[in-house]
């Protein structure tokens, strides 16, 4: 195949396929089997200093935020991390020194409440390297590949922009046109970090609303660690196998954590904590600040049971769970209820 253009990002999370799949045969049992645990417990068996990290949701939506803050408390190291539709999460990590290599495409930013303070700062610094780039559409496509056990994706989509150049992408001759089109390489991230509405105890998940890339990365990925708000019993699972978002043969362990998202929204249950994400936004605007965020809210809580009641318990949670129903009017950033 005839190669045209090359870009010069590092390519991260790429596997041989067939070396992939005799790894997944070797160390995923595919047998029912309970995976309950505690999310230290997830995070401490499944979780290695420089692993390729990707995390679930979209943005500030259905993020496994009491992973992301068990990743901090054990202090884990030098991961690289699936930059696709990160924001709050990878934003708390690379503040707190774990995430210090990035492949990005929707990251570095707080939608509409501004950048990211502390991972903008950890860039300017060199304390945490940008390794490539990609679309999001480009980055979804990596963890479709890697669900197909495939080496790339062929696309157009990259061809007409300068993200090609900072990507891992190749450009070749298509043989029956010989025009050209760009190899997406496959990604199979380490660890995938979940967090859902649902799943019982074998790691079969339910995801209410837009499931985003969640189908394709929980199949690409080696380790994939679930946090729900309930476990349900197999039976009901059983009678809506349609809506088994993530089976349970791909799943590592699954973790009991009721308001496991905050201070992200959870579709149906609860509304983003604006003031938490906002006083975040305000610490982080100074390393000393991000400090003190997590002295009080990481390492100065036990779990994440703790840390929901540092930050309002069951009271606040009721708040936002009345707010995502349009039972209460919006807060505005910074007040705290």
């Amino acid at each position: 195949m005839q190669i045209l253009e090359q870009g010069q990002g590092e390519l991260v999370g790429w596997h041989d396929p067939d070396e992939n799949r005799k790894w997944i045969r070797e160390n995923k049992p595919r047998d029912l089997r309970d995976k309950r645990m505690s999310v230290q417990e997830a995070v401490s068996q499944f979780v290695r200093d420089g692993d390729y990290l990707a995390s679930g949701g979209f943005g500030h939506v259905r993020v496994a935020m009491s992973i992301v803050y068990e990743i901090i408390r054990q202090r884990k190291r030098n991961l690289t991390m699936a930059g696709k539709t990160a924001v709050h999460d990878i934003d708390i990590l690379i503040g707190a020194g774990c995430v210090t290599r990035v492949e990005a495409a929707y990251a570095f930013g707080h939608e509409l409440r501004g950048l990211s303070p502390a991972g903008r700062r950890a860039v300017e610094s060199g304390e945490c390297q940008v390794v490539a780039e990609i679309s999001n559409a480009g980055y979804q496509w990596r963890f479709l590949a890697g669900m197909m056990g495939i080496p790339f994706i062929p696309a157009r989509s990259m061809l007409g922009t300068d993200t090609l150049k900072k990507s891992a992408c190749k450009v070749v001759a298509d043989p029956w046109t010989g025009k050209p089109i760009c190899l997406i390489p496959a990604a199979f991230p380490d660890v995938a970090i979940f967090h859902v509405p649902r799943c019982d105890k074998y790691g079969n998940a339910q995801i209410d609303g837009i499931i985003v890339e969640d189908f394709e990365l929980a199949r690409a990925a080696r380790r994939v660690l679930i946090t729900t708000e309930e476990i349900i019993e197999e039976d009901v699972i059983r009678n809506e196998p349609s809506r088994t978002a993530i089976p349970f043969y791909v799943v590592d362990a699954v973790c009991h954590v009721p308001f496991g998202a905050h201070p992200t929204q959870m579709p149906y249950r609860y509304f983003f904590d604006e003031a938490h994400i906002a006083e975040w936004l305000r610490l982080a605007e100074t390393a000393e600040g991000a400090k003190e965020y997590f002295e009080k809210y990481v390492f100065g809580a036990s779990d994440f049971e703790e840390y929901l009641e540092r930050v309002g318990g069951i009271r606040k949670m009721n708040y936002l769970g009345r707010m995502m129903r349009f039972q209460e009017p919006m807060q505005a950033p910074g007040l705290n209820r």
